[in-house]
């Protein structure tokens, strides 16, 4: 539970699913003041910038901009974090998600599935300069920034080229999965996989599936 609150702390959400933004202002009733909310990458900098809040709740996969998502969000609004901190808050728990949000400078991140006390005690710690992962998400980031192997694998530049759902898409194509598997597995249709798949091959300037595969295996994010 939340320990002394203080004047309701002003947010925006950032979230490309009316419902879950709609579920979210309800959840968190008067414990924050929503000053705005935005459902992809353009609405997002353009309502951050203009509502100035104290906290970002912001999705890690979003529409709009160049496809980097929750990470472009915080990469366009770079000037803003010394006033503005960005919590992302996702159904990913993914690695190479996790790592291209705080990379760009959000302050903490949690998953979906976090209670709304917890949530708002989140929002308090990240608004006052903390740090804070969902529990499970902590070690990534210690990997990511540490000494461990895995550091020199997050930090690839071509892969931060890739959106959180091409990355998605990427693996499951070095896995050997159909389009239609793919399709089937990440509740898109097969249209909307290959629309990724360009995109994943022209980013990464490569040529065929063979060697997405062989460049997902020799960053061992297969």
């Amino acid at each position: 539970m939340r320990q002394n609150p203080q004047a309701p702390r002003r947010v925006v959400i950032v979230d490309d699913h009316a419902i879950f933004r709609a579920g979210l202002r309800s959840e968190l009733g008067d414990q924050v003041q929503v000053l705005g909310e935005a459902h992809d990458v353009d609405t997002a900098v353009d309502t951050v910038r203009a509502a100035m809040p104290e906290v970002v709740l912001l999705d890690v996969h979003l529409p709009g901009g160049t496809g980097g998502g929750g990470a472009e969000v915080v990469k366009l609004c770079r000037d803003l974090l010394e006033q503005i901190t960005f919590l992302a808050i996702s159904v990913s728990d993914e690695a190479t998600d996790v790592v291209s949000v705080i990379r760009a400078g959000a302050r903490g991140y949690v998953t979906k599935t976090i209670s709304t006390d917890d949530l708002l005690d989140a929002i308090d710690a990240v608004a006052e300069g903390d740090a804070v992962f969902s529990p499970r998400l902590a070690g990534f980031v210690l990997d990511a920034f540490g000494t461990s192997g895995m550091a020199e694998d997050v930090r690839d530049e071509e892969l931060d080229r890739l959106s959180g759902r091409e990355v998605e898409v990427m693996r499951l194509i070095a896995r050997g999965y159909t389009y239609r598997e793919i399709a089937s597995e990440l509740f898109i249709s097969i249209k909307t996989v290959e629309t990724h798949v360009s995109k994943v091959l022209r980013k990464l300037q490569l040529s065929s599936r063979h060697e997405l595969t062989r460049w997902a295996e020799q960053r061992r994010i297969v």
